[in-house]
């Protein structure tokens, strides 16, 4: 009985690091096919200060550097 359950074991952690290892995609997430409501551009902006004077935007923070997690093996 013993050497059937070790069997039965391995079968199991083999099937669920198969699973796990298709489960994945890299890259990024993929666009929606459409836009449901359309940007107006007159909404996006915003409005200008009273004085006239223009702020210079501020920069954008740097993208943190990607994690990792031991099951990166199974989709590299």
């Amino acid at each position: 009985m013993r050497p059937a359950r070790v069997a039965v074991l391995a079968a199991l952690a083999i099937g669920v690091g198969l699973g796990v290892g298709g489960c994945g995609r890299k890259g990024g997430l993929d666009p929606p096919p459409v836009a449901a409501v359309p940007v107006d551009p007159a909404v996006a902006q915003p409005p200008a200060p009273p004085d006239g004077s223009t702020v210079a935007p501020a920069p954008a923070p740097a993208p943190p550097p990607p994690r990792g997690t031991w099951l990166d093996w199974l989709i590299n």
